[in-house]
């Protein structure tokens, strides 16, 4: 596939390095010099400098013939005309862009994107995605993080195993032994740098990092089997009053009326603001890193303090100064992918790289054949997906063992007639299914292919 990635900073460089590695034809197009000899020399695609929304650019980056153009540059506007130059100039059919400005978002104006105006097929707000990101963190206390799948029925879930864990040096053979009646897979473990996908006789260890597929209605007792049982957290403080933080806090008062919630803002303006927009949530101004502004929001009370400011320092050094008065649980916005390693050593709880959140939302646009969603993890080593089962499609009737997928894939979830199954080597896959699969970055494409419709069937 024919790709052309505006924008070359951290997501561009994301979304062109996994595109790439999945054999895709990629450009790049970026006004940075320094930004564009950075991803030719470390990725396999063309890197041009330029601006995006040129259309001379457009048509030497090949537009023409391209099937995909993904705009993430600094510029909502640059995005938004790349789009419209791709669209009314080179026919390109399908068109994605990043859009932080809310005020395009709103509902007032929800047919400014369309083919008759701006045509863009897909809008991507990372704000929004990051913070539903976090609130599905908070929803699963002891989750690094949780996706959801089948309509909600299936989650992936990623956990890290303690000292206090049950199952550990325990084949994973003998966890349907031990509890038949759990409906969860071990779909992949990261251990000592290295992702894999997990075998019967594996053992898990101390400090593994594992990914499990999950029925919802399970999922509490997954997690205590697994050696976690946080309760869940209903007072919650919020470090910066950004986008972010706003969204998040907005979303908690509307699902929970029971949460009590905070925001410490430092910018006084802003402060005022968000007082005026949010109904339930207490707004204090101050600076997160000052020990009396943690006092005043009482944050030895806290459950889980939640620092998204637009400084990765200052969100770091909240979280541990909120860890050093007792609170008990620290997630962390990270933009900057260095700080990534330190997490288990300083003390911090979960890590949220915006990247990978971002990265997925984008990638999950682009699949083929009957992918419904998908997720990508550990930079696109592995990607979660939902897929479809239809009729003509090269697995209708066949079990999972004749696949022969063992080793790079593992199928997490059966979803059949809003029933989960817990999928065994016998289970003879139907059409109307839809299953929920992790696969290795190698094995994605075969997985497209097996769940394509044979072309003989249209």
């Amino acid at each position: 596939m024919k790709v052309i990635v505006c924008g070359a900073g951290q997501v561009g460089f994301n979304i062109a390095k996994h595109l790439a590695n999945q054999n895709n034809d990629v450009t790049v197009i970026d006004t940075s010099r320094a930004l564009i000899r950075k991803i030719s020399e470390s990725l396999d695609v063309q890197a041009l400098v330029g601006h995006a929304s040129d259309p001379s650019m457009l048509n030497n980056a090949g537009a023409a013939d391209a099937e995909l153009i993904i705009a993430v540059t600094q510029s909502d506007e640059v995005n938004m005309i790349a789009c419209q130059v791709a669209h009314s100039m080179f026919s390109v059919p399908t068109k994605v862009a990043r859009i932080r400005n809310q005020a395009y978002l709103s509902d007032t104006y929800a047919d400014l994107f369309s083919r008759d105006h701006i045509p863009i097929d897909v809008i991507i707000s990372p704000e929004l995605e990051i913070a539903q990101a976090l609130l599905r963190r908070l929803e699963v206390p002891g989750a690094l993080n949780m996706v959801p799948f089948a309509e909600g029925k299936v989650r992936l879930i990623s956990l890290k195993l303690e000292d206090d864990c049950p199952v550990v040096d325990t084949p994973l053979r003998q966890l349907t032994e031990l509890f038949p009646n759990l409906n969860t897979i071990v779909a992949a473990v990261y251990r000592s740098g290295r992702l894999f996908v997990p075998r019967s006789d594996d053992q898990l260890q101390i400090g593994d990092l594992i990914y499990i597929a999950v029925d919802r209605e399970m999922t509490d007792r997954a997690m205590s089997v697994f050696g976690h049982e946080e309760k869940a957290a209903n007072r919650i403080a919020i470090v910066g009053g950004g986008n972010i933080g706003y969204f998040l806090a907005q979303q908690l008062e509307e699902r929970s009326s029971s949460a009590n919630v905070k925001i410490i803002e430092v910018d006084r303006k802003r402060a005022e603001w968000l007082a005026e927009k949010l109904s339930k949530t207490i707004v204090i101004n101050g600076d997160a890193l000052d020990r009396e502004i943690l006092t005043e929001a009482n944050i030895e009370q806290t459950d889980t303090i939640v620092s998204v400011a637009d400084d990765d320092e200052v969100n770091i050094l909240s979280s541990l100064l909120a860890k050093q008065q007792d609170c008990p649980r620290a997630i962390t916005l990270m933009n900057n992918p260095i700080y990534g390693g330190l997490v288990g050593s300083i003390g911090i709880d979960v890590a949220l790289d915006p990247r990978e959140t971002t990265v997925s939302s984008i990638v999950r646009h682009i699949r083929r054949g009957r992918i419904r969603d998908l997720y990508s993890i550990f930079e696109g080593q592995a990607e979660i997906i939902e897929a479809e089962v239809i009729e003509g499609s090269g697995v209708v009737g066949q079990t999972i063992g004749e696949l022969r997928l063992h080793g790079d894939v593992k199928f997490g979830m059966i979803v059949r007639n809003d029933e989960t199954i817990v999928p065994q080597s016998d289970t003879v896959l139907q059409a109307g299914d839809t299953v929920v699969i992790l696969a290795m970055s190698d094995a994605v494409r075969k997985i497209e292919q097996l769940f394509s419709a044979r072309a003989e069937i249209f």
